[in-house]
């Protein structure tokens, strides 16, 4: 709007959510997302607890494994509760300054999976084979929060996400979401080109065993199908809003449920409870209580 400058005249937002979810199903999806948090607290925290409780976990292996385990706990506290206070308790009111923290939290714990995903690649390519400029997820929020937000303030999502908040604004947001889509490629596909060309060598070095057993043990460290939930759903998300490709509000909503949940919930599975000395520690855990 002419005039208007950097004034916004929003006080807070609602989170929509699903827009074409039908209320009856709103408890329904309410207690689901509650399933997924409860379960990311709960794998992630067994994991926390082993590690501090058991010396043989406190190795430099596993540092990873933990700073991702707390990367996945927190960005389901930032993202989960209130969308599940939406359908639960229908208030999907978020204030204007919560909304933007909520943001920075969302692609802040996102760019760190993504580099955290790309260490243990690197990780697991030197123990078989050998017995960026950053730019600040922070600086997005800081070009996105001084905008004119004067119109509507629903947001046809499920938390405070960069693309769904600017383009509420009243201005043109092309100089603003260039700059923020270049940034999320540098980030994801950065990562994934370290992680494929990691797990290239890995699996080079993985077919020079002989042993079809040693192969199959080798390969169930493989975490592939995490990782390409991870980054695949994600670029695709961003390229299709910044080329134009529509679909339905609702499937993209889903995809981005998926993989903004499902890894923070399998991670503890995938990292942790397939490794056989973690899964040593647990049992031996176990058998003392009882």
């Amino acid at each position: 709007l002419p005039g208007v400058g950097n004034v916004s005249f929003i006080k807070d937002f609602v989170i929509v959510g699903f827009p074409g979810l039908l209320p009856h199903y709103y408890g329904l999806v309410s207690v689901l997302l509650f399933f997924v948090y409860v379960f990311t607290l709960v794998g992630n925290a067994v994991f926390l607890a082993l590690f501090v409780m058991s010396r043989s976990l406190q190795k430099p292996v596993y540092y990873c494994i933990i700073n991702l385990a707390v990367c996945d706990v927190l960005f389901s506290t930032a993202t989960l509760p209130k969308i599940i206070s939406r359908y639960c308790f229908q208030d999907g009111t978020i204030s204007f300054m919560g909304c933007f923290l909520q943001m920075f939290f969302v692609h802040y714990f996102g760019s760190v999976t993504a580099r955290l995903l790309a260490v243990m690649a690197i990780d697991r390519y030197a123990a078989i084979c050998f017995p960026l400029r950053y730019h600040s997820p922070l600086m997005m929020i800081i070009r996105a929060y001084p905008l004119p937000y004067c119109a509507s303030n629903t947001i046809v999502h499920c938390c405070c996400d960069h693309i769904a908040i600017t383009t509420l604004a009243c201005t043109d947001r092309e100089e603003y979401s260039y700059p923020a889509f270049i940034h999320a490629m540098i980030v994801l596909l950065g990562s994934l080109a370290v992680i494929v060309f990691s797990y290239c060598a890995f699996i080079v070095a993985v077919l020079r065993i002989l042993s079809t057993q040693g192969r199959m043990k080798t390969f169930s460290t493989c975490s592939l199908i995490i990782i390409a939930l991870f980054f695949l759903p994600r670029c695709f998300n961003y390229l299709s809003s910044n080329i134009n490709i529509k679909f339905s509000t609702d499937l993209r909503l889903v995809i981005i449920m998926m993989y903004s949940l499902l890894p923070p919930m399998i991670n503890p599975l995938i990292y942790c409870l397939r490794t056989d000395e973690v899964k040593k520690v647990l049992i031996r855990k176990l058998q003392r209580k009882k």
